[in-house]
């Protein structure tokens, strides 16, 4: 079973047969632990956010060729991020990848003093010692968003924002810095948002009852941006005809066809790779801590955003 070089041909295949028979499998986690070692990297993630279901496909690709398994633990509205941590600290993961954490800083920093800690999406501190941060520059990304924008003509733009999210702090700030750029300082509208369609939804139908109405709009991620659709859709505010609207991620949403939205995507894979080659790095002996890497998001143009009439 373990391809040992003693048995014959012959008797080898024997025994995969019976094993076959019986519907056998060779338990990999029992092996580990006769070597003291588990090889599990443990990778929490929100259930409900496409942009972290891309990640973990990613992080899954990176990891078994370098012979690492994953385990899995899920943040949904009846689970915490303190009981996905424990659930993978129990199952004797040697690293931990948090996906957009949102537990306090030192918290994340207690973690880190047990063992290596990737926090991907979110920006720390440089105070916060030993967690290793790989995020997108999402101050760039909103940036690029408003530059795309006000090159088609539009002044004013409004913001959806991200409340506490990872990463939305620095969109808003990429936002205004952009504005604030292009002369359009009294042209800055930042409405309360989120991550999910009704939170998008709700801005959306302020914005759709405002006077006057902006003319383009840059949302907290794609799902915000989808529920900005559907409201103005509603509403019988067309897009891209009397609003632009922008997401960020790039996630499957933006690319289905009847949504074809203009948004700031994330490198994923290459943000999957580099947590995983930071966690296992720290296993394999190298054990100076990289503080942070940070990846250049770019625009992908389609079809929600146009030239102002």
């Amino acid at each position: 079973m373990r391809d040992a070089k003693c048995a014959s041909a012959a008797t080898r295949e024997r025994v995969l047969q019976a094993a076959r028979d019986i519907g056998y499998r060779p338990d990999a986690r029992a092996r580990l632990l006769r070597s003291q070692r588990s090889r599990l990297l443990g990778v929490q993630f929100g259930l409900q956010h496409p942009f972290h279901s891309a990640l973990v496909e990613g992080i899954y690709a990176a990891a078994e060729p370098a012979g690492y398994q994953i385990a899995l633990s899920a943040v949904a509205a009846g689970r915490g991020e303190q009981r996905a941590v424990e659930t993978l600290l129990a199952d004797r993961c040697e690293a931990l990848i948090l996906l957009g954490p949102q537990a306090p800083a030192a918290r994340l920093a207690e973690l880190a003093g047990q063992l290596p800690v990737v926090s991907v999406a979110r920006r720390l501190r440089p105070s916060i010692q030993g967690v290793e941060v790989v995020r997108t520059a999402d101050d760039e990304g909103a940036r690029q968003a408003v530059d795309h924008l006000v090159a088609l003509g539009h002044r004013d733009i409004a913001h959806i924002d991200g409340g506490r999210a990872p990463g939305a702090a620095d969109r808003r700030r990429g936002y205004r810095t952009a504005m604030d750029h292009h002369g359009l300082g009294d042209h800055i509208r930042v409405l309360p948002g989120g991550l999910t369609e009704e939170e998008g939804a709700a801005a959306a139908r302020t914005l759709a009852a405002a006077r006057p109405r902006p003319t383009a709009v840059l949302a907290f991620n794609d799902r915000c941006a989808t529920g900005v659709l559907d409201v103005f859709l509603r509403s019988g505010v067309t897009v891209p005809g009397d609003v632009s609207v922008v997401g960020f991620d790039d996630s499957h949403l933006a690319r289905l066809a009847h949504i074809d939205l203009t948004t700031v995507g994330q490198d994923i894979p290459r943000l999957a790779q580099l947590a995983v080659g930071r966690a296992v790095a720290r296993l394999e002996g190298d054990g100076t801590p990289v503080r942070e890497q940070v990846i250049a998001p770019r625009l992908i143009v389609r079809g929600t955003t146009a030239a102002q009439n």
